[in-house]
This record gives structure tokens, sequence and C-alpha cells, in this order.
């Protein structure tokens, strides 16, 4: 294959190695495009342990969230279908949809700026795909067969009674937790408790349900136990988005190429440095760990997720050889060119500041919300009657309680003055926790008040505490006049 865009990169004792070529396959693609399957060793070390303990944390937070309420309302739920979407407890209508536009792109901005910030962080150690696969899927894998020479002869041999129960055993295992996470995955949609009674009563009674949670099923066991990685390199679109984000001074997994290079083996009492031999000793542990199968000296690539198990597999080569450790580190591309260590700096400092900011304005919105959305709309087709003197129009009323609490409210003119207003039932409204009331009012103003055949007013819904909740816009009707 011919080479392009070669250039010079000097090593730790002014050697000139060459970079790699470029690529035109991702790591887990032969050049014909066929899939190459990986087999990554299984990675321990220090990050390792961290990230053990950060997945962990979020798969209990998984399984537990669909069963916490929050003043009786669930935690999460995003029922779109059925309009029934709480966060943090909170209930949101499609009156606050622009609440939620504004929250995802407030999110957006938040992954953009952390990435330019920190890099691709999320990938390895918060990514639903990463944690199901490494900390779940993979895991059975090992368990059952073995670390990653092990799975490659498996691999190879013939399908023997060896590799027929421990691959049936290891995909009915994968198949029952990938029903389970479904099955959770739909309490974030319709609940806990609406999940259990459609299990109790059977898929005959709810066919549709059935149905797609099969085939949910099946696709959850598709992509962990074969498209595997290849989410993450060819589906992904945060993979390709962090090629145009990163810079210099981004936070990443990089190889130190200054310190490294000439990569050669390893030889017991040799002067490295006089020999000019970098400290890399092409030992391969950095790219049989990769679980996207790619070579981390190769330079930042768009298949890595910055799972530092490359780290932790250089750390302890380099620890056994009796050399420093962090060859392999979080680091910026500038501190690797320079030799000078990255710093929490003034841009780094601004962009968390302003990631702080974001998530209290999204905080700020959510929060602030009305407690009590009201609406008053003339009856289709009606029109105005006097009576005594009185100028009287009929409206229809909608309230809708917000908040977790009953609310009893009452209704104000507020502009312009001397407006009555008379209640088909009492004056007294009670509204229950996120439910709608409906109605129905007359309002009258004196007949010389009124002067424009359609007069702006105001009203206001006000609590039992006098508290003001909301106010609405709309106009009464009068008799057309002839101004001369």
């Amino acid at each position: 294959m011919e080479d392009y865009n070669k250039q010079e990169v000097k090593g730790g004792q002014g050697q000139v190695v060459e970079p790699e070529t470029y690529r035109d396959s991702i790591g887990t693609m032969e050049q014909s495009g066929k899939r190459k399957w990986v087999f990554p060793k299984k990675p321990k070390g220090r990050y390792t342990n961290y990230r053990n303990i950060v997945a962990y944390a979020l798969l209990a937070f998984y399984f537990t969230l669909p069963f916490i309420t929050i003043n009786g309302n669930p935690a999460l739920q995003l029922n779109i279908i059925s309009r029934q979407v709480f966060i943090a407890g909170q209930p949101f209508y499609p009156q606050d949809f622009f609440i939620l536009t504004i929250g995802a792109i407030v999110s957006l901005i938040c992954i953009i700026i952390f990435t330019i910030a920190f890099g691709r962080i999320f990938c390895g150690w918060i990514c639903p795909q990463t944690i199901f696969l490494e900390n779940v899927f993979r895991k059975i894998e090992y368990a059952i067969e073995g670390d990653r020479n092990k799975q490659m002869k498996l691999d190879r041999q013939e399908w023997n009674s060896e590799k027929i129960w421990k691959r049936g055993l290891k995909w009915s295992i994968y198949i029952i937790l990938s029903l389970i996470f479904t099955h959770f995955m739909f309490m974030y949609i319709v609940g806990y408790k609406e999940v259990f009674r459609i299990l109790l009563e059977g898929p005959f009674e709810h066919p549709t349900n059935f149905i797609v949670m099969i085939l949910l099923t099946a696709a959850f066991y598709f992509v962990f136990a074969w498209f595997r990685e290849q989410v993450c390199t060819l589906v992904c679109p945060y993979g390709r988005l962090q090629g145009v984000l990163i810079d210099k001074e981004t936070i990443n997994v990089f190889y130190d190429f200054n310190r490294g290079e000439n990569r050669a083996k390893w030889r017991k009492g040799e002067d490295r440095s006089a020999a000019g031999k970098g400290d890399c000793i092409d030992c391969y542990q950095c790219v049989v760990v990769c679980p996207t199968g790619i070579d981390i000296r190769d330079g930042q690539q768009l298949e890595c997720v910055n799972c530092t198990a490359c780290i932790d597999a250089c750390d302890e080569v380099m620890d056994k050889v009796g050399l420093p450790k962090g060859l392999i580190r979080y680091a910026s591309e500038k501190e690797i060119e320079t030799g000078i260590p990255s710093r929490f700096n003034s841009r780094m400092k601004g962009f968390t500041i302003l990631l702080v900011g974001l998530q209290l304005l999204l905080g700020y919105l959510v929060y602030s919300r009305a407690d009590m959305e009201a609406k008053f709309i003339k009856p289709a087709g009606s029109t105005f009657f006097l009576r005594e003197g009185k100028i009287i129009n009929t409206y229809n009323y909608t309230f809708l309680n917000k908040t977790n609490d009953k609310k009893i409210v009452s209704i104000r003119i507020l502009e312009p003055q001397n407006g009555e207003i008379t209640y088909s039932t009492s004056s007294k409204i009670t509204v229950a926790r996120d439910k709608i009331v409906k109605g129905t009012i007359n309002i009258s103003f004196p007949e010389k008040q009124i002067k424009l055949s359609k007069q702006n007013i105001k009203i206001g819904v006000y609590d039992h505490e006098g508290n003001l909740l909301d106010t609405y816009d709309t106009y009464f009707e009068g008799p057309f006049k002839i101004q001369f």
C-alpha cells in the first residue's frame, strides 16, 4: 500500500523514526473489509480498578433508579407516548418542551466543551456501551473461556464438546442478561409497576409489548455478543465528532514517542540510552490489551476510547524492567512534544467554570418553572351578552398543577379594574398534584367601561395564601361601536 503524509518524528536520542502510514481501514477490520475479531487481554492495574469502581457504581445506579421515587413521582421516567416525563421527580408536560429542548442543547454543549478540555474520557469511563461490554459481558467471557490466548485457541479449534458447552453457556447467559437489561430499560419508560404487571399477565395479554421486548432483547444481544467494539468505531457519532474537537492541549491517552522511540526489544543489563534505544521495549502488551484492536503508539486514533487499559499494561511492563512508568499516560499532545507537564491551566479552568455554569442554568430552568399553568379560552362561537348594565363573556379555564402538592386556587381580574367573576361551581378550585382541572367562569364589566369590541384583559390565578401562581392574557368581547 502506498504511504501518504510521511513525516519525520525525532526520538528521545535524536533518532528519526517513521510514524504510522495512512490507514484506509479501522483496527477491527482487515484491508479487504473482513471483520477482524478482537481478543483483548484481561486488563489489570490502577486505572482498571478505578474504572471498575465507577462502572459498578453506575450499574447499581441503573438497577436501582427505576424503583426510586421523589415526592411520590418516579425519579426518572421518559414515557413520551403517554406524555409522562419525570426528571428528578419533577413532572414535565408538552408545555415544558422548550425546557427539555434547552436541556438537550445544554447537554450537547457540555459534551463538546468536556471533550475539548478532557478528551474522550466519557467513552472509556461512563458510556453505557463500554460499561456493559467491558464490565459485564466481557467479564463473563473471561470467566467461561479464559483470557486472550485461551479464547483464541477456542476460536480456532473445531466444534467439539468443549467449544459447544463453553459457547453455549456464554451465549445463554448473554441472552438472559440482555432480557434483564431490556426489562429495566422498559422500566425507565413505563415504570417498574407497569413492567411487573405486564410480566404477571403474560405475553398473550400484551402481544405488542412482548414482541417489542423480544426485538430489543435480540438487538441488545447482537450488540454485545457480536457487534461489540464496532459500535464505537463504526456507529457512534461521538468518535467522529472528537476528531474535530480535540487540539494539542486536550487531555487524552497518549504514547510518549519522545521517550519511547526508537523501539527495541529488552535486553537485561543493556544501556538503552547509550545504544540509542527508547524506553519502549516493543512488547505489544499495549496492543493485545486494547479492546478496539489499535496500537496506541501509532498516535491518536478515532478508535481509542480512552479506556486506560494500555496505560496499566505499559506501567506493569515498565515496573518489571525497572523503567519509569508513564510511557503511555493521560497527557496532551503539547506535553508530549515539549516535555512540559500539562497543568490545570486557565483554559481548562475556564471550560470547567463554563460547564458548571451551564449545569446551573439547566437546573434553574428545571426548578424555576411555574407551579401552575392556567389558560382561559372563549368557547368556539361564543360571544358577549348584556345583563343589568354589564357585558358578560364566558371562558373555559384549564389549570395544570405542576407541583407535588394539592393546590386550592382562586381567580382574579388584574387588568382592567372593576371586573367581576361568576363561577359555575365554587370560587375555591382544588387542583390535585400532577392533575388537570377544567371548568367555566363568566367575567363581566360595566357596559360603560368597555370601549372596544375586543378589549385586552389579564387574568391572575392565586393560591390560598394569596401568592400569584400564573397569569393569562386574553381578550374580552363587547359591542361594536363606531367612533366619530
